[in-house]
């Protein structure tokens, strides 16, 4: 069939499902400035739609900007177009990445990756020359995009009431979006999709199984016809499913292709494009194919049901990649890729039951992102986040958390606005971080070695698998010159992914071009790359704790560690680049030494100077220093000389807290004293005796102890406290007067014996005696005016218990005969009456009549 696009040029191919609604999106877009597209992936929205929009009269000699979620989608749009128009891309139809653009003064569709909008818009905020910004595939929901079009809205509101916006979506909820647009119309297409035969697992399996997801490929190449398209969850798992496939009979002969965002451009073309040799293909990618990409020749999707996502912790300031189910819609997108040419068949590697339960929707970017580069370029717009028109506002503590990043790194000043340092990061298309290490790097004469490390830390790693190099950056720097001296046998001898290293070297060329620097590399001190990395990661620097244990103190406060036999181990200070939130201590993946001194030039604006008076637990005394600290690390610490008294008692406070209170000087006759008001104030508790428990002591320290440690500054100062002082005083005198009268301290017998008695708080007092020393007493004791009965504990002659009670008459009368008889012959020089009621009390032992005496 042969068509022509609304400018007369010709176009070839079949009619797409969207083909028939262009008229109504024409239409709907000159009487509204926003309009809602949901059409399912393959309709043709992506490239038929603007070419349908570009003879609009509204538009005039406007441009049109379609966004696009990522690269490979961006050119291979700008691509597809230029064909249907039959021109070279860069004339009508031209595209713009971050570091590549194929434009020209013809260009009237111009296809970008979502970060330019945002820049654009920063530069020109009424986008003067465009007449509309159609956004492709928003049911992504990247950051960048939500942002763009929260700052589109607020131009079209402020500045430009004429610019026209058009949200395409496959699979978002319509409604919401239109609501956001101001109740914007809503255009359906129904899309052309074939049939596609569902194949779920009778259970799950045990986590992403690689042997399963081969297993399935082999089957489809058995049973099923097309070329096969499956999904992973990064390229780690394309690469192992690659090396798996090759080695398989089945394998060969086929066409074989990864798809992933790190691939050179022209392997992805290849994943894409027909084999050119007519051979069967197996494309294994990541979720980049779900949407805008279209890959020819599928009629099969093994679906591994996982993907990678990206999250961040507010809590560490870490990114960390999930592993996680996709939601139902991306499920949803996959599947349909297999129903494109004709029907189709889709193995999903999953339950039924599963399928059920999966999340209808993935997640916004916004809610689980780094957002240092939006709170950036929120300041550079000049306005707060709750003045924008949002799907799903940036949640408030990481919002905080970005904020405080940037003024760390000097870009915001205390009041959240934007300094003269964070203009200049802005104009960097890179993350803050990285943009203050160049911008800083470049000024210290270090543009070079900071442009190679912006790369190897924006792409994966260069050591990958088994090698000895640990975390040490530089030796990703080393391995990246080798690869430059030497190409693919430079990165083997160092073990390093040639491929990897092609990325870095690809995008250290375009910083060293940003930064008009001519030469790859300066000469460098041993600790020039950790100093770089500092200027990016002021809140990772990172001092050991101890002497080689690899384990760290942030700046920030938290812990951090290398694995054991790291080369970087016996660092004392450290920066760490990428690490992993971790629970308590974070493990480092890459990292560098730095020296203090450098810190101390270099980060003099981050430094503050503390006087500390502090508690320290080895030497158990208080420690009074003064501190030039970067966040919590103390760069250099000296003693402090004159100390505040107050610090140096509250210091001590904290101490005693901690040794507890049995390091004070307590005698048996102070805790005999306490035990004794403890024990009235549970006998009488209307009156209002002092409470001295160990409980209250110990929260109230500061308030009774605190004056009476003057000149105490460690534990063995303690004993010289006057403790008994410091209690009394919590006393009033005639509580102290009452209580010799309540509780006293002895108690006379009738032998004449005082004998101390034994206090315990909530008990009656114990009074222990020899039974011989109570003869004619015949009711038990009492104290505290008779309300409490002594409890006695009757000793033999040779102290050993005999009996415990209250009841002294009963004892008398019903238990002491037979204590009589059995103790009269064990301790026959003891006085054991028959009526102990009349018999004289004694502490002796009886006379023995000697033969002749008198």
């Amino acid at each position: 069939m042969f068509r022509v696009d609304p400018l007369g040029h010709p176009l070839s191919g079949d009619v797409l499902p969207i083909d028939p609604l262009l008229p109504a999106i024409v239409a709907g877009l000159r009487d509204v400035t926003a309009l809602v597209l949901q059409a399912p992936p393959g309709a043709g929205k992506t490239t038929h739609v603007p070419l349908a929009l570009l003879a609009a009269p509204w538009l005039a000699d406007q441009t049109i900007l379609l966004l696009e979620p990522r690269r490979l989608a961006t050119r291979a749009a700008a691509a597809r177009m230029a064909e249907l128009l039959g021109e070279p891309l860069g004339q009508r139809v031209g595209y713009r990445t971050r570091f590549e653009s194929r434009i020209s003064r013809q260009t009237r569709i111009e296809v970008v990756t979502e970060g330019i909008l945002t820049r654009r818009l920063q530069h020109d905020p009424a986008l003067e020359e465009i007449g509309l910004v159609i956004f492709d595939e928003f049911h992504e929901r990247s950051l960048q995009a939500d942002l763009a079009l929260a700052l589109c809205l607020d131009s079209q509101r402020g500045l430009r009431e004429d610019l026209r916006l058009l949200v395409m979506s496959a699979t978002l909820d319509g409604a919401a979006v239109a609501g956001l647009l101001g109740n914007a119309p809503i255009i359906t297409s129904e899309g052309r999709s074939h049939p596609v035969a569902m194949h779920y697992l009778p259970r799950d399996p045990d986590g992403l199984d690689l042997g399963l997801i081969t297993r399935a490929v082999l089957e489809a190449l058995e049973h099923a016809a097309g070329d096969i398209l499956v999904f992973l969850p990064g390229g780690g798992e394309i690469r192992q499913i690659l090396r798996r496939l090759t080695t398989e009979p089945t394998c060969l002969g086929l066409s074989l292709h990864p798809l992933y965002g790190d691939l050179p451009d022209a392997d992805q073309q290849r994943a894409i494009q027909p084999d050119p040799q007519g051979r069967r293909k197996i494309v294994l990618a990541t979720a980049i194919a779900e949407t805008s990409l279209t890959i020819e020749g599928i009629g099969v999707v093994i679906d591994s049901g996982w993907t990678r996502r990206p999250r961040f912790d507010p809590g560490s300031g870490l990114n960390r990649l999930e592993t996680v189910r996709v939601s139902g819609d991306a499920a949803e997108q996959r599947a349909g890729r297999a129903g494109r040419l004709g029907p189709g068949r889709c193995y999903r590697l999953w339950s039924e039951a599963t399928h059920r339960r999966l999340p209808p929707q993935r997640s916004p970017e916004i809610l689980n992102a780094d957002l240092a580069p939006l709170a950036l370029e929120l300041a550079q717009w000049g306005t707060h986040e709750t003045a924008l028109a949002w799907l799903d506002p940036p949640p408030a503590g990481a919002l905080a958390q970005a904020r405080a990043v940037l003024t760390e790194l000097d870009a915001l000043d205390t009041q959240g606005r934007m300094t003269s340092v964070g203009r200049a990061l802005a104009a960097f298309p890179t993350h803050p971080r990285l943009a203050h290490l160049l911008w800083r790097g470049a000024a210290l004469g270090l543009g070079a070695t900071a442009a190679n490390l912006a790369a190897l830390l924006e792409e994966r790693d260069l050591l990958r698998g088994e090698h000895s190099f640990g975390s040490d950056l530089e030796a990703r720097l080393e391995a990246l010159q080798a690869f430059r001296r030497h190409g693919r046998d430079g990165a083997h001898r160092w073990g390093a992914d040639p491929a990897a290293c092609a990325r870095s070297e690809r995008a250290a060329q375009r910083w060293r071009q940003r930064l008009n620097i001519v030469g790859n590399g300066e000469t460098t001190t041993s600790t020039t790359v950790g100093l770089l990395l500092a200027l990016a990661y002021p809140d990772r620097i990172a001092k050991q704790r101890d002497v080689g244990s690899g384990r760290y103190r942030l700046a920030n406060g938290r812990g951090a560690r290398l694995m054991p036999g790291d080369p970087l181990i016996n660092h004392a200070w450290l920066v760490a680049a990428h690490l992993d939130a971790g629970t308590s201590e974070g493990r480092i993946w890459l990292a560098a030494p730095v020296a203090p001194t450098d810190l101390e030039i270099h980060l003099a604006t981050h430094l503050h100077t503390v006087s500390e008076v502090y508690w320290d637990e080895r030497p158990a005394a208080v420690n009074a220093r003064q501190e030039q600290r970067l966040g919590e690390l103390a760069l250099t610490s000296t003693p402090l000389a004159d100390p505040d008294p107050d610090q140096v008692r509250n210091a001590m406070l904290v101490g005693i807290r901690q040794l507890g209170l049995d390091s004070l000087p307590w005698t048996a006759e102070l805790r005999d004293w306490r035990a004794r008001l403890l024990s009235l104030r549970h006998w009488f508790p209307a009156e209002a005796w002092p409470d001295l428990s160990d409980g209250w002591l110990t929260a109230h320290l500061a308030d009774w102890l605190e004056p009476w440690l003057n000149g105490i500054t460690r534990r063995e100062h303690l004993q010289r406290l006057d403790l008994t002082a410091a209690l009394y005083d919590l006393v009033e005198n005639r509580q102290r007067v009452r209580l010799n009268e309540l509780a006293p301290t002895h108690w006379q017998v009738p032998s004449g014996s005082r004998i101390r008695l034994h206090y315990q708080p909530g008990e009656p007092p114990v009074l222990a005696v020899k039974l011989q020393e109570l003869f004619g007493l015949a009711d038990t004791p009492r104290i505290a005016n008779g309300r409490i009965a002594v409890t006695l504990h009757l000793l033999s002659p040779a102290h050993r218990p005999i009996q415990v009670t209250q009841d002294l008459r009963g004892f008398w009368q019903r238990t002491y005969p037979e204590v009589k008889k059995e103790l009269k012959g064990r301790y026959p020089k003891h006085p054991w009456p028959d009526d102990p009621w009349t018999a004289t009390p004694t502490r002796r032992t009886q006379r023995v009549r000697r033969p002749g005496g008198g």
